[in-house]
């Protein structure tokens, strides 16, 4: 599917393996890479340790009963009985260096990872030439928790039969399931009933669970190698930093350098030479309404994670102002361990939680799309992503489009995408979600050709 844009961008859908199309794409063509990968949430060392299915089946040796004669099958399936998220794609470093290969030199890329398996994920990537960056943690209060009671489990082994003493007031009452069909369906949740323990061992161990509530999702921050210096790079091939400025989280008091006369913004404070010649080398400060600078944590905005920050209390987000003529301050002219005055500023002069450090991506019902998709990413979390890493005028790649969010994201921002997609199913999505913006009221696409 391509799609060419009213405003003279162009959306590209590609349906296959991208271990088979990325080798089909010029090598340093792509600006950015934002993507949400397979977790490959299932058996960690039968993956590891075996290759295939009659390899484990040959060589598995059970280790307690009970135990399953073949785990490969349950691998293969992943997460919630979907095939894309069985194998271990993700986990290897060919995929990356295919994907490396077809970014410019500089260019930046962020993928998402599951809180078990990241580590495999950032080493796969590390392992193919990038550069690991940074983390960023993106907080969310929709997870639930997938978690075995194991006093519940010490009674079933029993076969004893627990006594209903009253119910779950937590307990969700309808529960979405994903069906081989890909259909959608709301069923019932059955487990919301208060039990006691039946036996003396059930008792012992109530309250004891396998797993904590699933409350984040860590997302690599990688670049691929420069030419030469950033400055370099940037100017000769768009690429090689992140957009700060179209980044910053919330608006007003943010303070704002001004630029001292004859030097660039990135003039250095151990420049001693211009130091000595022009005095301290920022004479003035003033505060500009473009918000604080954008940290490696993202929050959905939800009540749950706006409460856990509001446990912490409420703060000014700073002491005082800063006056520059405390006491702390040096003679004029003098230099204490590299620093000269301090600068006046006021600072943000706001108050709140800590949640308004950094940028809330809020969840809405259009997110989803109608696609079938189980792991859904808000589109103003993968606009954030995208405005972070894509210079102007440059091509977002997402080598697992899913839901095609990361496409969405891009036209939203003015980029360029190009999406691959292995799954038909969530190649229609795709096509489904771009369709919304095709209209005469939201005129994002004006043209439409396979």
């Amino acid at each position: 599917m391509h799609r060419k844009g009213a405003r003279g961008l162009t959306l590209q859908v590609l349906h296959g393996d991208c271990l088979d199309l990325l080798p089909t794409l010029d090598a340093d063509s792509i600006s950015a890479v934002v993507t949400d990968p397979p977790y490959h949430l299932t058996s960690m060392v039968q993956r590891l340790s075996r290759t295939n299915g009659a390899e484990v089946e040959k060589n598995f040796t059970k280790i307690c009963d009970g135990q399953a004669t073949n785990p490969f099958a349950a691998m293969a399936r992943g997460f919630m009985g979907k095939s894309w998220d069985g194998g271990d794609i993700a986990f290897r470093p060919d995929t990356w260096r295919a994907v490396l290969r077809v970014m410019k030199p500089g260019a930046y890329m962020v993928c998402f990872g599951g809180t078990r398996t990241a580590h495999r994920l950032a080493c796969a990537i590390e392992d193919a030439g990038f550069e690991i960056r940074d983390t960023l943690c993106w907080l969310y209060g929709s997870g639930f928790p997938k978690s075995l009671d194991v006093s519940k489990a010490i009674d079933k082994a029993a076969g004893a039969t627990r006594e209903v003493v009253g119910s779950n007031p937590n307990a969700r009452t309808t529960v979405t399931s994903f069906k081989n069909d890909g259909r959608v369906t709301v069923n019932a949740m059955s487990d919301s009933a208060v039990t006691a323990p039946a036996t003396p061992e059930a008792q012992q161990w109530s309250g004891w669970g396998t797993a904590l509530k699933p409350a984040h999702e860590p997302i690599i921050l990688a670049r691929k190698p420069l030419q030469g210096s950033v400055a370099t790079n940037v100017l000769r091939h768009g690429t090689g930093a992140i957009n700060v400025d179209a980044c910053r989280v919330g608006d007003g008091g943010q303070l704002k350098w001004a630029t001292p006369r004859g030097m660039g913004s990135e003039h250095s404070f151990a420049d001693d030479a211009w130091t000595q010649a022009q005095g301290r080398p920022y004479a003035a400060a003033t505060s500009s309404a473009v918000g604080r600078w954008p940290a490696n944590v993202l929050h959905d905005g939800s009540p749950e994670v706006l409460d856990a920050f509001a446990r912490f209390g409420t703060d000014r987000g700073q002491q005082a102002a800063i006056r520059g003529d405390e006491p702390s301050v040096p003679a004029k002219g003098d230099v204490v361990y590299g620093f000269r005055d301090r600068v006046p500023f006021a600072g943000h002069g706001d108050t709140g939680t800590a949640a308004r450090f950094f940028y809330s991506a809020k969840a809405d019902a259009s997110d989803r799309a109608d696609s079938r998709h189980p792991t859904v990413k808000p589109v103003a979390l993968m606009r954030w992503l995208v405005r972070l890493i894509t210079p102007p005028g440059g091509t977002v790649l997402d080598p697992f489009a899913g839901s095609g969010t990361t496409g969405e994201a891009a036209m939203l921002e003015g980029r360029d995408a190009l999406l691959i997609e292995r799954e038909a199913q969530h190649a229609e999505d795709i096509a489904h979600r771009i369709n919304r913006w095709s209209g005469a009221d939201c005129p994002l696409f004006t043209e439409a050709a396979d």
